[in-house]
Parts: structure tokens; sequence; C-alpha cells
């Protein structure tokens, strides 16, 4: 089989650019520490209602600009289905699932994830701007889908 001389160098600059990617990607991940963020966070999505944590699904204050929104995501809706913070305040969300894949997507932000049953899905977001944030779920879950929602109102300090 003979291959013209053009193809060889191309081939050569292809290969060699995807072992120089990978190559990068591999020192990125291990050498340097970088990974997706995982939370290995579990619960009994059978049993949320004994559960410490989310049978009482609420916003707490842990500081005076910092609080934390225990969410469970169920059958078109989430729980609970409004919560109110003050502008400038970093929120810690754990989110999990009561039923099915859901996923907790507020937009115009970086929060964006999908909510599993068993799993505790975790992010963070500051509200530097008053208003109210629309929280959508991405994921189709059912009939009632285009239901599910929840509003977080960024009140002025």
């Amino acid at each position: 089989m003979h291959i013209h001389k053009y193809e060889k160098i191309w081939l050569i600059f292809g290969v060699g650019s995807l072992v120089l990617f990978l190559g990068v990607i591999g020192v990125a991940a291990f050498a340097f520490g970088h990974q997706p963020p995982s939370h290995m966070a579990t619960v009994d999505a059978e049993n949320l209602d004994q559960d410490p944590v989310f049978s009482e699904p609420g916003l707490t204050k842990i500081d005076e600009s910092t609080y934390r929104a225990t969410l469970v995501a169920q059958a078109f809706g989430y729980n609970p289905n409004r919560i109110e913070v003050p502008e400038g305040s970093t929120v810690l969300f754990e989110v999990t699932s009561a039923d099915v894949v859901h996923s907790f997507t507020i937009p115009g932000t970086n929060v964006n994830f999908m909510v599993t049953p068993g799993h505790v899905n975790m992010a963070e977001h500051t509200f530097n701007e008053p208003g109210e944030y629309l929280v959508l779920c991405n994921e189709y879950c059912g009939t009632g889908h285009h239901y599910m929602s929840m509003t977080i109102e960024v009140v002025p300090r």
C-alpha cells in the first residue's frame, strides 16, 4: 500500500496533535489535580422524610452572607418552591431527588446540574443582583415536567 507524501505529513500532524492534546489533559488532570467537581454524598431516596438533612428542606443561615439551601426535587416541583436571600449572599445548594432524574438550572448563572435519586448534588452561587431567579428542570421527568420550577427571591439589603 502506497501512501502519498502529503498524506503521511497530515497523518503525522494529526496523530501528533492528538498525543499532545491528551498529554496536556493528562498532566492537568493528574499532576495539577484538576478534576471535575464531584460530591460523593449519598442519601436514601426512599426515606427522605427520615433523613436528618432532607426531612425539613429549606434555607439555613451559615454566617452573615452565606446560606445553605437544602432542596428536594420531586414529581413536578421542588421543595421548598420559593426561597428568599439578601443581595450579595452566597447560597450553597444541596439538592437530591425523591423519585426520578431531574435537573437544577438557574438561567443566566453557571448553576446547572443533574439531580439523581440517592445522590446529594451540590453547587454554590453568589447572587449580586436583586430580583427573582427562576429555577428550572431540564431533564424530562414526566407529563407535568413543564410545571416544574421554583423561585429564588434576591432582596436588597
